[in-house]
């Protein structure tokens, strides 16, 4: 059993879906598969159930998921306790877009010296790991921090719909919420972005209709092709709209108050990184 066979097995436990485990960890599907499939021959049971329509543990996945958890924490306890990292571990997170590049260049510019190790995981294990001391701090959205650990507010991030580029809403400056109401919406399963979830929903049914759910399309970038091609709609950050454009997809801001999500910096209430306060001046950079 090696450590990288339970470092898949704990992302498609926590995505339930091989293709975004398989972007989470920036390797292609095929790698996931087929070191799962090892790691089940090796234990002599099967992991998880799989069918075309979605991906569950089973009973055998279950009992296995805290104690890989457990191996690869103390894992990480080992590395840092051999060798403190010098550098910055930063937890990122689809969407950030260019807030991501203006605040890394502006840290950058003040601590060239100073290694930056970004590591993109769902929001509760960047929280987790910020408190067990594995990250120095984490962008995060509207969550609610462990014990040990303080969110700094950062800015607003407002969200823009994302329409086919052929729809007649597509040539607007900006529209309605309740222009959408005829619509499907393809969004994000709740348990992998409660906050971006429960906030569209219920904007949606406050402008008087109950939106109508399209079939998960996976990753966000199977989302927007399956958009380009048939007549759905989203919401991406407008700082991430900015870097995802294709000519099939158009994005629309909402006309105000519009839909915004605040993001924070994740750090330690105590002990902070030596690089943490210059980190908290690049976002103040950033913004200004």
């Amino acid at each position: 059993m090696e450590l990288r066979q339970l470092s898949y097995f704990v992302a498609v436990a926590e995505e339930l879906h091989f293709g975004r485990a398989a972007e989470r960890l920036h390797i292609v599907q095929s790698a996931v598969s087929q070191q799962i499939q090892r790691l089940e021959r090796e234990l002599g049971a099967e992991l998880f159930d799989r069918s075309p329509r979605r991906v569950r543990l089973t009973g055998a996945g279950e009992r296995l998921l805290p104690e890989a958890r457990a191996v690869l924490t103390a894992a990480e306890r080992a590395r840092a306790a051999v060798a403190a990292p010098a550098g910055l571990r930063l937890g990122t997170s689809t969407g950030l877009g260019e807030h991501l590049d203006r605040v890394l260049a502006a840290f950058a510019a003040r601590s060239p010296e100073v290694p930056v190790e970004l590591v993109s995981l769902p929001a509760g294990e960047r929280l987790a790991r910020v408190a067990a001391g594995l990250l120095d701090a984490a962008f995060v959205r509207s969550a609610e921090p462990p014990a040990g650990v303080r969110v700094v507010p950062l800015w607003p991030d407002p969200l823009v719909a994302a329409l086919p580029a052929a729809h007649p809403l597509a040539r607007r400056d900006e529209i309605d919420l309740a222009d959408l109401a005829g619509l499907p919406l393809a969004l994000t399963p709740r348990r992998a972005n409660p906050a971006l979830v429960d906030l569209v929903v219920g904007a949606c049914r406050t402008a008087g209709f109950e939106p109508v759910p399209a079939p998960a399309g996976g990753t966000l970038h199977d989302t927007l092709a399956t958009i380009g091609a048939r007549p759905l709609w989203t919401v991406v950050y407008a700082s991430h709209a900015r870097v995802l454009a294709t000519p099939r997809v158009a994005y629309v801001p909402f006309r105000a108050p519009g839909l915004a999500l605040a993001t924070g910096l994740a750090v330690p209430a105590a002990d902070p990184s030596p690089h943490l306060q210059k980190l908290l001046l690049a976002c103040g950079d950033h913004e200004d």
